[in-house]
């Protein structure tokens, strides 16, 4: 049973696990709505998991609808282009939420390159260097500010499942038991166009994780959601 909160298998609808880590975020983020919004000059900043793709971000920022910025591995971004469109909301508004998948510490900035102890490069930290370098920034042009920094890590993928994931999770486990009880070797179950079915393993892992299509009709929503603008170099 392909086990991942970040929905990045490909082939099958989504991973066990995902909806109940959205769920959480989106609670994260509306948390960082009602700092920034009740508090004079303020940003939330919500740091979200996410090494290699973005759905949990994307995702999450949908679901709260309040968010004007939404960071993605996937994106190419131009800190000073960043900067600037803060800068402009914060004028306007004099309040953002602002949510950043933590991949984005190997895409704004550079990590050392070094693994950690599961073999996993380890990621230089975006979240608190966005939190100095918007301070800076906005600090440089006048704009009077506080940034409300919200960091729930683990607590996205360690709650109990909701009853979707609950329900979904039962019925992958049936279906592997079903598979191992019929003999089969080398598959793994998952919901694909909404059928449970058996699947090679290769066909989940050949081709890497499932990764934010920048021309899908989700980005294009998340887009026009928080009305950011491309912020590519």
């Amino acid at each position: 049973v392909p086990k991942t909160i970040d929905n990045d298998i490909q082939v099958i609808d989504r991973s066990f696990g995902f909806d109940s880590a959205c769920a959480e975020a989106e609670r994260a983020i509306c948390a960082a709505y009602v700092e920034a919004s009740t508090n004079a000059n303020c940003i939330g900043l919500v740091k979200l998991m996410g090494r290699h793709c973005g759905w949990i971000a994307a995702t999450a920022a949908l679901a709260a609808r309040d968010v004007d910025v939404c960071l993605l591995p996937e994106m190419s971004v131009s800190l000073p282009k960043l900067l600037d469109h803060v800068g402009n909301v914060m004028r306007r508004k004099r309040h953002a939420v602002i949510v950043v998948a933590e991949g984005c510490g190997d895409t704004i900035i550079s990590g050392t390159g070094e693994t950690d102890a599961g073999g996993n490069r380890q990621l230089a930290d975006v979240g608190p260097y966005l939190k100095d370098e918007i301070t800076k920034h906005c600090k440089g042009l006048g704009i009077p500010l506080t940034i409300k920094y919200i960091d729930p890590t683990y607590m996205i993928r360690s709650i109990p499942a909701n009853a979707f994931d609950s329900m979904y999770c039962a019925s992958l486990a049936q279906g592997a038991v079903h598979a191992a009880m019929a003999g089969f070797t080398g598959i793994s179950v998952g919901q694909v166009d909404g059928r449970f079915v058996m699947l090679p393993i290769h066909a989940i892992t050949d081709q890497g994780p499932r990764k934010v299509d920048l021309g899908s009709r989700v980005f294009e929503r998340l887009m026009a959601t928080t009305k950011q603008p491309s912020f590519a170099p």
